[in-house]
């Protein structure tokens, strides 16, 4: 049985070289015995899959993706293309949306994962609408702003955080702060999201990324942005038992969930559920056995 393309973005001034950031990874495919093939990023996200996909050898062949995250529409137009080339991508569209957006996978982790609810729409909700989504988060106590895939916590205290969801006109300048930052990239619509607090370390939550292939954890990571701080790295690998059957059940192929550990009851939790072709790695994190498991699927 042949093994699996790794399909990696091509460095935008250099078509025909990996792109510096996928680089290692590439290398480290090649030492597998694996083959890669070059995705063209930027004529993907402009709407010409095709153009994209033109590196790609014509053939029977199946891949996975690993590069810069895309819209599930763009990740679709991506399947379509190298399906009419003879390839097919390993996570399918269905997949992609539902592992890469919290709509598609918050059913899985329900009760494993901070209590949500979400306003589908481009538009600030109105208030009322806002207020009733609070009410469904229980009406008061803290919550945080999203949407469907990203956060603006660098904008926490103006786009992301509000201290009390009974606060409507609070709540109500933070999302149209949130949907004002976010522009033409916002997806999918306004999700609120219930505050937790979690074990520090480092001076923030010590959080850990797990990628599982098939069901199986492949490879424990820092979070990508705890592993650049001194002392952010978690000290130990979490039990990963609870999480497993959640992961079976969401029944996609190959997804990160990124786990923390709540301060009040020391329980872990999902923090958030990501595609693992457009998860990414911390800095200085070995990619060999996740690569592995990845060519040999």
């Amino acid at each position: 049985m042949t093994a699996p393309v790794i399909l990696l973005p091509c460095d935008p001034l250099a078509p025909r070289r990996t792109d510096g950031h996928f680089a290692g990874e590439a290398e480290v495919v090649r030492e597998l015995g694996g083959d890669t093939a070059l995705v063209d990023h930027d004529a993907l996200l402009a709407g010409d899959a095709e153009a994209a996909v033109r590196r790609v050898p014509r053939g029977p062949s199946a891949a996975w993706y690993r590069g810069w995250m895309v819209p599930s529409a763009a990740y679709a137009a991506l399947a379509r293309a190298l399906a009419a080339r003879g390839c097919t991508l390993l996570t399918t569209p269905a997949g992609y949306t539902a592992a890469h957006e919290l709509p598609g996978w918050y059913g899985a982790f329900e009760g494993a994962t901070p209590q949500s609810t979400w306003l589908p729409g481009a538009a600030v909700p109105p208030p009322h609408e806002l207020a009733a989504a609070a009410r469904r988060l229980g009406g008061t106590g803290p919550a945080v702003v999203k949407d469907f895939v990203k956060s603006r916590k660098d904008e926490w205290e103006e786009a992301c955080f509000v201290p009390d969801l009974a606060d409507t006109a609070a709540l109500h300048r933070v999302v149209s702060r949130f949907v004002e930052l976010q522009g033409e990239f916002l997806t999918g619509g306004v999700v609120l999201r219930r505050f937790e607090r979690y074990r520090l370390r480092g001076g923030r939550a010590e959080e850990w990324r797990v990628w599982w292939v098939d069901g199986e954890a492949a490879l424990v990571t820092p979070h990508p942005d705890a592993a650049v701080l001194a002392g952010g790295t978690p000290a130990a690998d979490p039990d990963l038992g609870a999480v497993r059957p959640l992961v079976h059940a969401l029944g996609c192929r190959f997804v990160t969930t990124d786990l923390a550990v709540r301060e009040d009851d020391g329980r872990l939790q999902v923090v958030e559920v990501g595609d693992g072709q457009v998860s990414d790695l911390p800095q200085g994190a070995d990619p060999a056995p996740l690569l592995a498991a990845l060519v040999s699927c």
